[in-house]
């Protein structure tokens, strides 16, 4: 079962933070806008409570209606500015947040086309598109909630604390101790939330690949009446996540309560002390009424920024798994030789110092050793070769090596020991693009992508002609059936081809491979879900689309490699008969017994 991407502890906060801010700073003007406006908002408001002290004292001096109503307009004016700034910078973030995560999502895709096959092999496919819904959207609702309020927060935490300096300096040491007291237990909770909160992110990573693997194999849950033990599983992922997150959870979720009663308790202590302050003389009634206005106000930004604290930490989580994934290395590429295509068409190999090599299609493997696993080698010591224009078929059971030997001549992995030769050339030095460009693959798990049947088929050369993409058709004989469908070539494919049988999406992609016209062809059961008699009509195309090619075939039925150059028969990573069908035959070996049904092939 692959595993999903996870870490034993999570890592510096810090370090992910700064990571995060290095997107935003490619957007700062935007975000230099949305804090000025929030600056000035934050300043409004302060500017507005200040207010109650010059209307309470011109009313207690004297100044009657006409100082009152002066009042109250200035403080209209000012809260009318600050509400026009917040209405602002909201909109500028909303746009900035969107920008921020577009360049995250577009520099995790870019990445993951560079990663090796390995991973993909290794990684559940739920698990994996988790990083772009679960770990993206984290990050777009803290940048949409939180960083604004963040800034909001800061600016009006200094600035209220500033104000309370400068209407009374002696009750201030008291609201001091308890803006200790409430970071002191904010930060408490917080590191503690941060733990949790990055298990729950690879939490759900596993049960969305979890669901998204028993999503996809219903039907066969459905066929061995396993949905009891199915849900058992769900059962256990879903309790983990639950765990995760009620911890996670009541950690952050006690941040507001233990702020809001220290707030209380600091207003009571406040009031009362300010009280006996007017009464001996030592402030006026007007100072302490904005004073008390501003202490209420002084837990809100806290309270804000627990709340936001939720947001934060989820994306932190969400971040750390998104940057571990970008910080993987890239597919090892280093091949200098290319391939290009001369003015009569033909290809070419060509070296760093320009030498041309004729592309023909000459396969070989010299002493080749290799493993997914360390110390558990699929191939040992292998050699074979493939001239050009053969065709090499191998048998052998499950798990013998066979689709390992295609896999190696794509290089989706890498050798340990021995070397792989392309016409003469290392393959290690042939740039990976070039080699793939020259290989086509017909998979016995077709894939079709969501288009027409022509862009599907096209797929294995873009620039491919419609003319071109017809005659493809017919050489896999998938041309009849096309045409007697509603829209012909324009048929939309749908869910990986659903409105298709097994047998035509099959025939697509024989047709794919034929327009891209390789000198190396690779057919790993291309023909497993055709049956006999389509079999039979696509023969000859085959035939076609093989002539002059080198052609490596896997297949259970023996009857489709007898015309092979030759066959090879696979047994524990070692080639243990080599010849025609006609030898292999004579030999009653291996091979002979296999055809015969006297071995199984799995």
């Amino acid at each position: 079962m692959p595993q999903a991407m996870s870490s034993k502890k999570p890592k510096n906060m810090l370090y992910t933070a700064k990571r995060l801010l290095s997107y935003m700073g490619r957007h700062k003007f935007s975000l230099l806008s949305v804090a000025v406006l929030v600056a000035l908002s934050v300043i409004c408001n302060l500017m507005g409570t200040y207010m109650v002290r010059p209307v309470i004292n011109g009313l207690t001096e004297g100044s009657g209606m006409p100082g009152l109503i002066r009042g109250v307009s200035i403080t209209a004016v000012i809260y009318v500015v600050g509400v026009a700034a917040a209405l602002l910078y909201t909109q500028i973030m909303a746009r900035s947040a969107q920008s921020v995560v577009y360049d995250i999502r577009k520099d995790l895709f870019c990445h993951m086309q560079s990663l090796s096959l390995r991973f993909f092999d290794s990684h559940q496919h739920g698990d994996v598109m988790s990083y772009y819904t679960n770990d993206v959207d984290t990050i777009n609702d803290a940048l949409n909630n939180s960083f604004a309020a963040v800034v909001k927060n800061g600016i009006q935490i200094a600035g209220t604390m500033s104000m309370l300096l400068v209407l009374n300096w002696r009750l201030s040491i008291i609201v001091f101790i308890s803006y200790l007291l409430m970071f002191a237990y904010v930060r408490h909770s917080a590191r503690s939330s941060k733990k949790y909160y990055t298990k729950q992110q690879q939490s759900l990573g596993e049960l969305d690949g979890y669901i998204q693997e028993m999503t996809a194999g219903e039907k066969v849950i459905k066929v061995f009446n396993h949905e009891s033990e199915n849900l058992k599983e769900f059962r256990r992922l879903n309790r983990e996540l639950q765990e995760q997150g009620t911890s996670a959870q009541a950690y952050a979720s006690t941040m507001i309560p233990a702020v809001v009663s220290i707030s209380f308790l600091t207003y009571a202590i406040v009031a009362i002390a300010g009280g006996f302050m007017v009464i001996k003389g030592l402030s006026d009634l007007g100072a302490l009424a904005s004073y008390l206005v501003f202490v209420r106000q002084s837990a809100a930004p806290i309270n804000q920024f627990t709340q936001q604290s939720n947001f934060l930490l989820s994306s932190l989580a969400g971040a750390e798994r998104i940057f571990e994934l970008i910080d993987r290395k890239s597919e090892v590429d280093e091949g200098n030789v290319t391939l290009v295509k001369a003015k009569d068409g033909v290809w070419d190999w060509k070296r760093e110092d320009g030498e041309l090599i004729p592309l023909k299609g000459d396969v070989r493997f010299n002493n080749v050793t290799f493993s997914y696993e360390k110390g558990h080698p699929v191939l040992k010591d292998l050699s074979l070769y493939a001239k050009p224009g053969q065709k090499i078929a191998f048998v052998g059971s499950t798990g013998a090596g066979k689709t390992t030997i295609t896999n190696l001549i794509n290089r989706f992995y890498d050798i340990e020991k021995g070397e792989i030769h392309y016409d003469g050339i290392n393959v290690k030095d042939i740039r990976k693009k070039d080699l793939r460009h020259s290989l086509a693959m017909v998979l016995q798990d077709t894939h079709l992508f969501t288009g027409t049947i022509r862009d599907n088929i096209r797929y294995g050369r873009l620039d491919a002609a419609d003319e071109d993409v017809e005659k493809a058709a017919k050489i896999a004989n998938a041309d009849s059936f096309i045409r007697r469908l509603p829209n012909g070539y324009e048929t939309m494919v749908v869910s990986d081809g659903a409105n298709l049988s097994s047998g035509q999406r099959q025939l697509i992609a024989i047709a794919r491979a034929a327009v891209a016209d390789p000198p190396v062809l690779i057919l790993d059961e291309a023909t497993s879900n055709i049956d006999t008699r389509t079999e039979d009509l696509i023969e000859k195309g085959m035939d076609r689309l093989m002539e002059g090619r080198t052609v490596f075939v896997i297949a259970h039925r023996l009857s489709t490699v007898r015309n092979a150059n030759a066959i090879m028969v696979l047994e524990g990573g070692c080639i243990v008969e080599r010849g025609t069908h006609d030898e292999l035959m004579r030999m009653g070996g291996r091979y002979y017994k296999l055809y015969n049904g006297m071995f199984e092939l799995s």
